[in-house]
């Protein structure tokens, strides 16, 4: 399994990106698959995941600004980052996953490079 993640670069803040994380080695549409991030210092964080039936959640920090979509055609996934704050600044990471029993999204081991995303005031 490869995940490969591009789209990161320098934005001012209120502008937008949209990440895209291309799979090869399974099938994205048969899983759940995520964003994280983890900026300098600190622990890596979910950020938004899309079920197998695109359900979608997100954490409070980006509702309303970032949505997830998944093109099963191209098993890619993708997350469209609007209205973007320097705290959005980290390094992103797309997984593919499921979900335990709590209904928390569980990633499995394979992990993209990340992108850098750098929001400037």
């Amino acid at each position: 399994v490869q995940l490969q993640a591009s789209g990161g670069g320098l934005v001012q803040a209120g502008g937008s990106l949209r990440l895209s994380c291309a799979g090869s080695g399974i099938d994205f549409s048969r899983n759940a698959e995520a964003w994280y991030r983890q900026a300098p210092g600190k622990q890596r964080e979910l950020v938004a995941d899309i079920a197998s039936n695109n359900v979608t959640n997100y954490a409070d920090s980006v509702k309303g600004r970032f949505a997830i979509s998944r093109d099963g055609a191209k098993n890619t996934v993708y997350l469209q980052m609007n209205r973007l704050k320097p705290q959005d600044t980290a390094v992103y990471y797309c997984s593919i996953g499921g979900y335990n029993s709590n209904r928390a999204y569980t990633p499995f081991d394979e992990w993209g490079q990340g992108t850098q995303v750098t929001v400037s005031s």
